[in-house]
């Protein structure tokens, strides 16, 4: 998968879609112009299964006699998506955390229903240097010390950290405050959201907290599990204990309940009304959901069981609006819990 580095601008796709799923999906069907533009804005986590999805469909339709629509990818961190999606400015918000208390009367305000589907989950791993020989491990408690907000320019070194590490400058990289990311680590490492240190390298791009761990043997970061194993050969993972022994980020750990707290579903929001007036809004999600599964193990996320794609499409047509949350993270969630959520919506 090709990668833009540094603050990708706005990135217009051009995809030709046809009415009804199946024809984009490759059987044959009627034909419609379609000319309203579909913008998906939000988290860059969600960001790189967006992108595949969009570039497989444009491959899959490009010898095809049929009209276009303009598909536009970009993130801004969660924070920053639902901003706009709640705004109107955006058909789709994508995220790494549920939707908040704040961002559901944002979109009541403005009178914006909202669809959530859940797409994938993701392992949020802890990275350091791949130079690093002393931290294979840390506890959930050596990671608030490190990370919450009394710690700001007081635990700047290693040492600090536990004694057995060397004396060696401690220095941060992580997302900034639109991330989701943010927003769940913080909430679920320093028990408050945002509760966090605030002296270290902050970027909504995940590729900036990747080049600045690989560039600097001293590194620790956090981000999205997609992000790391596309950089295996630069960086290395650490594995964390919560108490029940250390357990390294994979999709068997997530799978099987082990890794956590930092195991957490990820999304898309869809403007309902936009569905139902732009057709091929409509078909684009449905194809999304389609490939979602390939795709999300393709570029390295941990994707649903069946069942919870079949949810998520019949959620969809039915045009289910709301939330299974309560307009906050659930930490330990399960992909099993989550199933039973959608079950019940």
């Amino acid at each position: 998968m090709s990668k833009i580095t540094g603050k990708r601008s706005l990135k217009i796709i051009t995809l030709a879609i046809a009415i009804g799923a199946t024809a984009l999906l490759g059987s044959c069907a009627t034909v419609s112009t379609l000319d309203k533009p579909i913008k998906i804005d939000g988290s860059s986590t969600v960001y790189p299964i967006s992108e595949e999805i969009v570039r497989e469909l444009q491959a899959q339709a490009a010898n095809k006699s049929i009209e276009q629509s303009d598909i536009s990818v970009n993130f801004s961190g969660t924070g920053g998506g639902f901003k706009k999606f709640c705004a109107g400015e955006i058909e789709i918000a994508a995220a790494s955390r549920p939707i908040l208390s704040e961002e559901m009367q944002a979109c009541n305000n403005a009178q914006i229903r909202y669809i959530e589907l859940p797409i994938a989950f993701d392992a949020l791993t802890i990275v350091v240097n791949s130079q690093n020989n002393w931290a294979e491990n840390l506890t959930v408690e050596e990671l608030k010390k490190i990370w919450e907000s009394d710690a700001e320019g007081k635990i700047t070194n290693w040492q600090q950290v536990r004694a057995s590490f060397p004396d060696r400058p401690l220095q941060l990289y992580g997302p900034d405050r639109e991330s989701g990311t943010y927003d769940y680590f913080t909430e679920a490492i320093d028990k408050a959201r945002g509760a966090s240190r605030q002296d270290y390298t902050a970027s909504e791009d995940d590729e900036v907290i990747v080049n600045g761990v690989t560039n600097n043997p001293n590194a620790l970061g956090y981000l999205g599990f997609s992000y790391y194993e596309q950089h295996t050969d630069k960086l290395k993972s650490v594995a964390i204990d919560s108490g029940k022994g250390a357990v390294i980020p994979s999709r068997e750990t997530v799978e099987t309940a082990q890794y956590q707290p930092l195991s957490r579903p990820l999304f898309i929001y869809v403007n309902a009304q936009a569905a139902q007036d732009n057709p091929a809004l409509e078909t684009f999600v449905e194809a999304y959901l389609e490939k979602a599964p390939e795709v999300v193990s393709k570029v390295g996320y941990i994707p649903l069981p069946e069942e919870g794609y079949r949810l998520a499409k019949i959620h969809f047509e039915r045009g289910k609006v709301g939330t299974v949350f309560d307009g906050k993270s659930e930490f330990n969630l399960t992909i099993g819990e989550l199933l039973r959520k959608q079950a019940k919506f």
